[in-house]
């Protein structure tokens, strides 16, 4: 079964991150690399996405054209930083996975195959 992996993270996890030095930066995405290459056979497409004051949301309604405004369209306190596509046998499979080098939290989304 295919899922997406949210890697999520709020306004203190991004100041953590943005307050690393480069060496500090650089052991992360070593640890992250390595949670990633140990599950390589079953992940598919990744990303790392830009912070939440890049993003564009798009609302459509009933009547009238889109509604286009800057800024995310969640309303909480996390954010989306980066996603990976996994397949794996079921939920079970990948809540056994130890982490994936950050701390944080990750919504696990089941994909949809068929309609």
């Amino acid at each position: 079964m295919k899922y997406l992996l949210l890697f999520c993270g709020n306004a203190e996890d991004a100041a953590a991150f943005e307050a690393m030095t480069p060496d500090e930066l650089r052991a992360r995405y070593e640890q992250v690399g390595a949670w990633f290459a140990e599950h390589t056979s079953r992940i598919g497409a990744t990303g790392q996405l830009q912070g939440p004051q890049t993003a564009t949301s798009v609302r459509f309604g009933p009547d009238g054209p889109p509604v286009v405004t800057d800024g995310p369209y969640l309303e909480g306190k996390e954010g989306i930083g980066g996603y990976a596509e996994i397949d794996v046998a079921d939920l079970d499979e990948r809540c056994g996975w130890r982490g994936h080098g950050q701390d944080g939290e990750v919504e696990i989304r089941p994909m949809l195959t068929q309609r």
